[in-house]
């Protein structure tokens, strides 16, 4: 070959490697195609942002709101009838049982009087910092359509989760840190694996990057082994600038084919991210109070108290979007309390109640919190009806979420669950005002914010949607 000769990378690529190159090339290219070949919306911001970026707190398995944040005290009456449907509900994993008390004393909070359960007394001290959804609904009481539903606002996969739709929209705020970060429990991933943190549609430089935080290397090979003496930080340069070289051959030659860009910029991410990464995933750095203030010492809180710390500082120095989930896929380990309410919802409430209030005490005393928005959230909620003997089945009809920060109104609450916390009564709102209301305060019209997908402009939140003014300011 001579050397005047151009060489774009796929030849490149398929010369050397004597045509496995140039097969593994297409293959990568190809699992971009569809979303990059779209062009992207220059979405921008439609009207001035409260908030600049988001810590999404997600309680995996169906949080109970009668024994968290919803009180029933005509539960307490009616404690023991069998009040409920008479045939099995279509999701329902049991025919229901009769209705169920709380096992949990309920108190009145701050200046709000919010009642919160005893099994969250730290955020209990938070409320009037608290804007708090009381009648979210899904259209599902299955985890793995609720997951879905409440990330991507589609009960089937294939579409683009919030996190996503944020990078993809405003772009990143610093370029060492990826935009997007999830941070699994250290049990394992979520209902759906990774599909809650897919980019969908979308570019695939959009997707969420998962770290696990529990691993001495939280990112993996980052860095080369020990064993790859070759592997030095001036080879590192060498090949990249000759990579550089052959990328932008190939780039020029297919000026209408984005995939390449988004793969090029996966790779520059990595290379900033060694200078970057460790020093933002090092907690050493902070001090022994902030330790415990986060659970950090205690077996229970350590590893969701190290990822609501690692969420302070990655928003800190730049990353946009930040989540947080508690609790793997499966029948245990989570919020996804079938057996028994009493037994095995306090152990997994305790392992975040410290760390969530830590997390609030933190962002309010460095003022993040006048540009960051926190969310706590979980798919579904729970039956007032027991499940064998004192569990709860699942439960679409109502859950709760709240909000904390940018552009928030402090101590309010807005819609309302019936007496036994079934269904939403007044207020309904749906995963599609939730991600309304959420853009909102990011300075994006949700109804704006579209992507062109096999002919149909395509929107986080469908054809639905309104933002929820009264929680905001």
């Amino acid at each position: 070959m001579e050397s005047t000769q151009q060489t774009d990378r796929r030849n490149f690529l398929w010369t050397i490697g004597g045509g496995l190159g140039g097969i593994a090339m297409t293959q990568m290219l190809a699992r971009d195609a569809d979303a990059a070949t779209s062009t992207a919306l220059a979405a921008g911001l439609h009207h001035a942002p409260k908030a600049r970026r988001i810590i999404q707190l997600f309680m995996t398995g169906g949080a109970s709101p009668m024994d968290t944040f919803d009180y029933k005290p005509e539960l307490e009456k009616l404690h023991g009838q069998k009040l409920g449907p008479a045939e099995k509900p279509e999701g329902f994993t049991a025919a229901p049982g009769a209705l169920m008390k709380s096992p949990f004393k309920f108190k009145q909070y701050g200046e709000s009087g919010r009642w919160v359960s005893s099994v969250f007394p730290h955020q209990a001290k938070w409320v009037d910092e608290m804007a708090f959804l009381m009648a979210m609904a899904s259209k599902t009481n299955v985890h793995g359509p609720g997951t879905y539903m409440m990330n991507s606002g589609f009960l089937l996969p294939g579409f683009p989760c919030m996190g996503a739709w944020i990078s993809y929209a405003l772009g990143n705020l610093t370029d060492n840190l990826p935009t997007f970060v999830v941070l699994p429990d250290a049990k394992g991933l979520p209902y759906n694996q990774r599909g809650p943190f897919s980019s969908g549609f979308l570019p695939a430089i959009h997707q969420g990057t998962v770290i696990d935080a529990a691993s001495p290397q939280p990112v993996p090979d980052l860095f080369a082994k020990d064993q790859y003496k070759f592997a030095t930080s001036s080879a590192d340069r060498d090949g990249l600038d000759l990579l550089k070289q052959i990328n932008q051959a190939h780039a020029a030659q297919r000026p209408d084919d984005t995939r390449l860009d988004a793969r090029i910029k996966s790779y520059e991410l990595a290379a900033k991210m060694q200078l970057s990464a460790p020093e933002a995933f090092d907690l050493s750095q902070e001090t022994k109070q902030t330790h415990q203030a986060y659970g950090l010492e205690q077996s229970v809180t350590q590893d969701f108290g190290r990822r609501c710390l690692l969420a302070r500082r990655l928003i800190e120095r730049g990353t946009r979007f930040v989540q947080v989930w508690s609790g793997p896929q499966g029948a245990t380990g989570n919020w996804d309390n079938h057996g028994s309410i009493p037994n095995e919802l306090p152990p997994i409430a305790q392992s975040v109640d410290q760390p969530i209030a830590a997390l609030i005490g933190d962002l309010k005393a460095r003022g993040l919190l006048e540009d960051t928005l926190l969310i706590w959230t979980t798919e579904f909620g729970r039956t007032p009806f027991a499940q064998g003997g004192d569990g709860r089945d699942h439960n679409g009809g109502s859950f709760v979420t709240w909000l904390v920060g940018a552009g928030v109104k402090a101590g309010t609450a807005y819609g309302k669950s019936d007496d036994w916390g079934y269904k939403a009564e007044e207020g309904k709102t749906y995963c599609y005002d939730f991600h309304a209301t959420v853009l909102h305060l990011l300075g994006i019209d949700h109804t704006r914010l579209t992507f062109r997908q096999n002919g149909i402009d395509r929107r986080l939140t469908d054809v639905h949607g309104h933002v929820v003014h009264e929680i905001l300011q």
